[in-house]
């Protein structure tokens, strides 16, 4: 079955209201003995992020925004994968898909469409225009769960393959950040005959261990926030790696837990300066929460990490390849690093300001990096 049919997003609105039923009656931990986020997000704000959830966040607004544009569904090896296919008016543009991670969402884009769609219209030129295909990873979102083992990246990357084809598209780019980033690699090898080059704002390469002799500043950065993450900022993939269906529990059932799970992330890997609100909005870090609670995917978003954590194939890619390094990033690979992977690195930036969820936090730069990127290799 390859039929491509419309999709609308319909919430029933008894789901709102057994959401603020479950808000109102939230049974809360004691407050955290620190007077920071050290112990974990903390008591007050996520109160005060719930009440506003319930009093004062409107899912209306989010589902019209997604609504009016073009969303499908279509069966891609006995599931049902959601996607925005939104084509540019520009003749010559390039199919792009672009992919998010774990606790992004398709959300993370929406800022970042208009100006790839219509360049001339954003401060840059026809040839920077593009076709875009956003796709919800499976398990996430409004996209199906999978029912039984096999979603790995790999075949994740095989099924967003098929799907480029079936959209009619003989090549194309692929971008992405986190398991979006292990997604475009695999993509990268899996597709060359078909994917032309890849951007990654967060490079899937290991620590080159011919350089520990020799390390620059930005290697020793890069090794200590490995080691930080290990330490402090892990456990997250530890428990969603091993045991997401006992974490989906808790995650499915309350939505105080949800959204502490994810916006806790959103503090930790954001360039926030303290406190996520200090970039993004409290309605655009609950528009991305709700990507997880309404389809009820505290479990089945976490399988991604049972399937793949540290467990995928590490093949030299030939294709061309661009990097994008935010200093927030959870791991900021060096040229060198990347070199030993991406055979053909060809677009290569440390930014200045920026995280994790690049086209989440500074949309702008975020789109001046794949323009520059693919200028590079459509020359």
């Amino acid at each position: 079955m390859t039929e491509i049919t419309p999709y609308r997003i319909e919430i029933d609105e008894q789901q709102l209201t057994d959401l603020h039923r479950r808000l109102a009656a939230t049974r809360w931990p004691e407050r955290e003995t620190v007077d920071d986020w050290n112990q974990g997000i903390p008591l007050a704000y996520t109160q005060e992020l719930c009440a506003y959830w319930a009093s004062s966040y409107d899912w209306r607004r989010l589902e019209s925004r997604l609504n009016d544009l073009d969303q499908f569904k279509t069966d891609i090896d006995g599931l049902g994968i959601h996607f925005l296919h939104l084509r540019s008016r520009h003749t010559g543009a390039a199919p792009l898909v672009l992919t998010h991670g774990w606790p992004g969402s398709i959300v993370e884009f929406l800022e970042v469409l208009a100006p790839l769609l219509d360049p001339t219209a954003h401060g840059g030129s026809a040839e920077d225009a593009f076709h875009l295909v956003v796709p919800t990873l499976p398990g996430f979102g409004f996209s199906d769960k999978p029912t039984s083992p096999g979603w790995s990246v790999e075949k994740i990357a095989d099924a967003w393959a098929q799907l480029m084809a079936r959209l009619g598209y003989e090549w194309y780019f692929a971008q992405g950040g986190d398991w979006g980033a292990a997604v475009s690699t695999a993509i990268a090898i899996q597709d060359h005959e078909h994917c032309h080059g890849i951007h990654v704002n967060m490079p899937t390469v290991g620590v080159d261990q011919s350089t520990m002799d020799d390390l620059t500043d930005n290697e020793k950065d890069a090794l200590a926030g490995i080691q930080y993450y290990r330490d402090w900022d892990s456990g997250y993939s530890k428990q969603q790696s091993t045991r997401p269906q006992t974490l989906g529990y808790g995650l499915v059932d309350s939505p105080a837990g949800q959204a502490a799970w994810i916006v806790e992330k959103f503090w930790s890997w954001m360039d926030c300066d303290g406190h996520p609100e200090n970039v993004l909005s409290r309605d655009q870090l609950l528009d991305n929460v709700m990507m997880y609670w309404l389809p009820a995917c505290g479990a089945s978003s976490g399988r991604i990490y049972w399937e793949s954590f540290g467990k995928g194939r590490n093949d030299p890619v030939e294709i061309p390849v661009g990097c994008s390094i935010f200093p927030k990033e959870i791991f900021r690979a060096s040229r060198r690093w990347a070199e030993k992977r991406y055979r053909n690195l060809v677009y290569w930036n440390r930014l200045e300001k920026g995280g994790h969820f690049a086209a989440f936090e500074v949309p702008d730069v975020f789109v001046g990096e794949l323009r520059k990127c693919f200028r590079e290799m459509k020359a």
